[in-house]
């Protein structure tokens, strides 16, 4: 089953617990759960635009490669 699907399911099964215990949930506001929904989006949309392997990293001008190596001493 798909994993959004599934996560799905398991909220409105657990909002419709709550519902039944008449328990406040401990969600955060709607507002902040579109603004997590809009970075989603945000970053699906970049994936779709620009492709995994095409996308370059980006590191500091004064980066040195020896710099990322692990040190034994």
């Amino acid at each position: 089953m798909n994993p959004l699907l599934l996560s799905l399911a398991a909220g409105v099964l657990i909002g419709l617990f709550y519902g039944l215990l008449k328990v406040r949930s401990p969600a955060p506001p709607a507002i902040a759960l579109v603004g997590l929904l809009g970075m989603l989006l945000g970053g699906a949309l970049m994936q779709a635009v620009i492709p995994a392997a095409h996308a370059t990293v980006l590191q500091p001008l004064n980066a040195q490669p020896e710099t990322y190596l692990l040190r034994t001493s």
